[in-house]
């Protein structure tokens, strides 16, 4: 029997209002990740970047705000430079996730720029492997209900406080977290 060490995760992330926090919080849980917040100033704490050094998976996570992430996360994605110098996070498993108020709210230029952002890393990008929601008797709270492939998008009212959050767009990100672990293992064993 093969044991199977386990992977080390990494879930980076920027929240302005509280969503995308429980989106991470979601990934984390279905990753068995360490979660690291990006702050207000875009910034992250030393402890964050020697976790992301280490680890064998980094998931990115940010709200789109005007058709992208946010400018805090734009900051710590130009922090980057430094370890992309050194080839610190090459061959590395990545993955990512996003919020935003509109059903629409251009979230796909989000996860095309976290898609980037690890291939300029030298990372594998893991797909969301969910089919979507999209006949008619489809709900708010069904999983995937965003129709996403390439990674867990949620929606959130403007007005709504994080706890109002869609459960499935929840669940999407649990399940998400997952199967960037599974995969992980599985490139880790190779």
């Amino acid at each position: 029997m093969t044991v199977h060490s386990p992977s080390s995760i990494v879930v980076v992330y920027h929240s302005g209002y509280g969503h995308t926090h429980r989106m991470a919080e979601s990934v984390a849980k279905g990753a068995g990740a360490a979660l690291h917040a990006i702050d207000a100033e875009g910034n992250l704490s030393e402890d964050g970047w020697a976790a992301l050094d280490a680890a064998d998976a980094i998931i990115f996570g940010a709200p789109t705000y005007m058709g992208g992430p946010s400018w805090q996360f734009k900051r710590f994605a130009d922090a980057s430079s430094k370890p992309w110098f050194s080839a610190k996070w090459q061959d590395k498993i990545f993955g990512g996730f996003t919020n935003s108020a509109s059903l629409n709210g251009d979230k796909l230029n989000t996860l095309q720029y976290f898609v980037l952002l690890a291939g300029q890393h030298g990372g594998s990008w893991v797909s969301l492997a969910i089919k979507p929601s999209n006949i008619k008797a489809s709900l708010r709270n069904d999983v995937n209900r965003m129709g996403s492939y390439i990674g867990p998008m949620a929606q959130s009212d403007a007005d709504a406080p994080p706890e109002e959050m869609s459960v499935g767009d929840l669940e999407t990100a649990r399940l998400y977290g997952a199967r960037v672990a599974g995969i992980a293992r599985h490139m880790s064993t190779r």
